[in-house]
Parts: structure tokens; C-alpha cells; sequence
């Protein structure tokens, strides 16, 4: 079998599921390079080859994470060639053959780093863009994608749509990221693109600013200001600061897009705030109903901290 006939299949059978394009884009690219690196017909791949293909990723440094979303694609592609395509074959991807990755805990901004930060950014559509991400806990790709009309002024509300894995939902607008929002958009008014964040300079003056065009300009003010920063670390900012603010976690699940509390709840293990606070209320209480165990614990039983509990 031809494997260029099989991934043109395959490529059908994702926008038929309804793929959004940056999914099938992904997953045809990956079965390129797996089909370029392949010698055999695609039939009689085992799991020879495919432990073969892992150590070929690892010989050129790929990134675990990347290694996993090379095998989770091979790993459904042969599992439609099996159920769709009728291929009396056996998938040469066993299931759960994945890399164990680190899980490290989600970066976000101190409150002084968000002031030195934004001190920074003058650009009325930078400082609308990151506004976004830091107060709405939107995504790149989602601010890239942002229309004129999702924008409910009266309402303070945006709405997005086609989040990832599809979803819509609804955010809120706090007073500054409504602000500096007007002030953008009153900039330009000018402009008949739908879409809000334009190109301001070069001959794409006027177009839509894409993915890469914002990643690039949250780069420029991490390296104007010293403080290491991504887009992304922006959108977890949020939601700390949400999380220490005594926000419910279902909330920040909902303003967020996450399809699983488990998601948000990474949150929790770096809001030490919350659990300091949570902590000194429940201990008092602790304390107020059992005897004091330390000569320097007052008698009502309230926390104070001394050199030999912290010892």
C-alpha cells in the first residue's frame, strides 16, 4: 500500500471528525517524517520498527514531549487504517508506549514582576494583548483569533470561540483590561479586518498579527526587562492570582477552558498563599481545641510562629 494514499486518507478521515486545521496540520507532518524514515510498506511495520523509530528520535535530541506526540499520532493513524480502512494488521504501537515525562509545576509571575512588566509595555495593542492573556487567562492562539465582534463592551465580556479541543466559552473583562482594550481599539478603527490584533509595521501593515508575531513580542519586553516570561506564563498569572484571591476552582476551570479540574488543580501546589492562609486558619482552630503543647502558644490558642517550631 502506498503510504501517501493512506495519510491523504487519513487527512479526510480527521476533517471529517472535525479536526481543528493546527490538529491535522500537526498529525500529517509527524506521519511525514515517520513515512520518510520508514523502508517498508506500512503493513509490515512491527514493533521492531517502531522501537527503531524511538531510538532515531532520541539520537537527534527530540524533546520527550515530542517523542510522545510522535507515537500518540502513529499510535491512532494504524488504529484507523485497523477500524476504517479494514487492514487485517496489528498496530506496531503498543498502547501506553510513551516517554515518562517531568511534571513541573506551572510558572507564573511575583505581583512586582507584573508592575515592572507592563511599566514597560507603552504599545497600546502589546499592552491590550497581554492584558488579555493576564486578566481574561486567554490563550495565544486565542488572542490571535480574537474578532471585533466577541467583544461585549456593555457586558465587560469576550467570547471564545472555537477554544482548544473546540470549545466555546465566556470571560470576563476587568476595569484595566476593558480600558486599554477601548484605547486599542480605538486606534484602530480605521482597520476593516475582523479580526483585532493587526501588524502595525512592514508591508503586512494592516493584516492580522499572527501566533509567532505576539511570542515574539512578549520576547522583546522579556528581554527589555530582565524577567523571563512567555504568553503562557501570563495566562497561569491569572490564575494564581485568581486561586489566592479564594476564587473556587471550578471558576478558574471554566474562565480557563480546562476540560478536567485535574488540570486546574496543578495550580494549588503554587498558590502558597492560599495554603498559608488555609493552613494558619485551620491550625488556630486546631490549636483553640486542644491543650497548648509549646510555652509560647497563648492561652486562646492563636499561631505564632517561633524559632523552635521552625526548627
Amino acid at each position: 500500500m502506498e503510504l501517501t494514499d493512506a495519510i491523504g486518507r487519513y487527512r479526510r478521515f480527521l476533517k471529517r471528525r472535525n479536526c481543528s486545521a493546527h490538529t491535522v496540520k500537526n498529525y500529517i507532518n509527524i506521519l511525514g517524517h515517520f513515512s520518510s524514515w520508514l523502508q517498508i510498506p506500512i503493513e509490515e511495520a512491527t514493533i521492531k520498527e517502531t522501537d527503531a523509530y524511538m531510538d532515531h528520535l532520541l539520537r537527534h535530541r527530540k524533546k520527550p514531549k515530542t517523542i510522545n506526540c510522535h507515537f500518540s499520532c502513529i499510535h491512532a493513524f494504524y488504529e484507523y487504517l485497523i477500524e476504517d480502512d479494514r487492514m487485517p494488521i496489528i498496530n506496531p504501537v503498543r498502547t501506553h508506549y510513551r516517554l515518562r515525562l517531568p511534571n513541573p509545576l506551572p510558572k507564573h509571575l511575583r505581583n512586582e514582576q507584573v508592575t515592572t512588566l507592563f511599566k514597560e509595555i507603552n504599545d497600546t495593542r502589546d499592552k491590550a494583548m497581554f492584558m488579555l492573556m493576564l486578566r481574561c487567562g486567554l490563550r495565544v492562539e486565542e488572542v490571535a483569533r480574537l474578532t471585533a465582534d466577541a467583544i461585549d463592551y456593555r457586558s465587560r465580556q469576550l467570547y471564545v470561540f472555537n477554544g482548544k479541543g473546540n470549545k466555546d466559552r465566556v470571560v470576563y473583562l476587568s476595569e484595566d483590561a476593558l480600558s486599554v482594550l477601548q484605547s486599542y481599539m480605538q486606534k484602530r478603527k480605521w482597520a476593516k479586518e475582523k479580526r483585532v490584533f493587526l501588524v502595525q509595521k512592514g508591508p503586512l501593515k494592516g493584516k492580522p498579527i499572527s501566533v509567532r508575531g505576539i511570542q515574539k513580542r512578549i520576547e522583546y519586553y522579556s528581554q527589555k526587562t530582565g524577567i523571563q516570561v512567555s504568553c503562557h506564563h501570563l495566562r497561569h498569572t491569572m490564575a494564581t492570582q485568581l486561586l489566592n484571591a479564594d476564587a473556587a476552582l471550578v471558576t478558574i476551570q471554566d474562565l480557563l477552558g480546562h476540560s478536567k479540574i485535574t488540570t486546574t488543580q496543578c495550580y494549588c501546589k503554587v498558590s502558597n498563599l492560599k495554603v498559608q492562609r488555609d493552613y494558619y486558619k485551620a491550625i488556630n482552630v486546631v490549636l483553640q481545641r486542644t491543650l497548648p503543647i509549646h510555652e509560647n502558644v497563648p492561652e486562646k490558642g492563636k499561631m505564632v510562629i517561633t524559632d523552635s517550631i521552625i526548627n
